[in-house]
């Protein structure tokens, strides 16, 4: 059985997580430090702290969501551009995500040395909101409670990632899931344009009851 792109992505991640996480000093190595990057040139670290996470439970709940959602981006691409030049552009996408996102947060703290970040947040919000906007009506489920169509649920999470990451009153890079989820929304809108005439069809057919 082959394995798809997005599972050998959460592999190569989880191996890398899994080592960083019993191995202190890889892990301070390949997290995301804008002061180290800016003085130092280490410009590996926007790729390298997209494969760390800093415990089990982050690189869960980072890799449940990119499976679900990955998958769906995985095809789309592989239909538009075939298998091998699909992958290539999906698994260049996926790195994209995780660098562009984290642009914004370099700029931010590239004077900060205390500042530290890691985790595929930025590359799995891409990945989701790239979905999105494929399939705007199919429900995403928080919890396995509250479930709202995508586009719904998109909305209120780029809401909420705006205001979190101006308030930055927790650990939390906020402003990776949301440059992250722009990302995603732009790349697909770029190489499917009629994803947009698609996208605008479905959300206003939809009704809530």
């Amino acid at each position: 059985m082959t394995l798809s792109i997005t599972v050998v992505l959460i592999i190569i991640t989880a191996i890398s997580s899994y080592y960083g996480i019993n191995n202190a000093a890889y892990m301070e190595r390949c997290m995301f430090t804008p002061y180290k990057i800016k003085r130092n040139g280490q410009w590996d670290r926007f790729v390298t702290s997209g494969f760390i996470h800093k415990d089990y439970i982050h690189l869960f709940f980072n890799m449940f969501t990119f499976y679900f959602f990955g998958g769906i981006v995985e095809q789309v691409l592989a239909y538009k551009f075939g298998v091998i030049l699909g992958g290539i552009v999906y698994v260049l996408f996926y790195i994209l995500g995780i660098v562009i996102s984290d642009i914004p947060t370099y700029l931010k703290n590239q004077d900060n040395s205390y500042y530290r970040a890691l985790g595929a947040s930025g590359g799995t919000a891409a990945t989701v909101f790239a979905s999105i906007i494929i399939l705007p009506l199919s429900d995403i489920c928080l919890f396995g409670i509250l479930c709202l169509p995508g586009f719904i649920l998109g909305v209120l999470f780029l809401l909420y990632s705006y205001f979190k990451g101006k308030n930055q009153d927790d650990a939390i890079n906020h402003d990776a899931h949301l440059y992250g989820a722009i990302f995603g929304i732009v790349f697909i809108l770029i190489i499917s344009p009629e994803s947009a005439t698609t996208f605008v069809d479905q959300v206003m057919s939809y009704r809530p009851f």
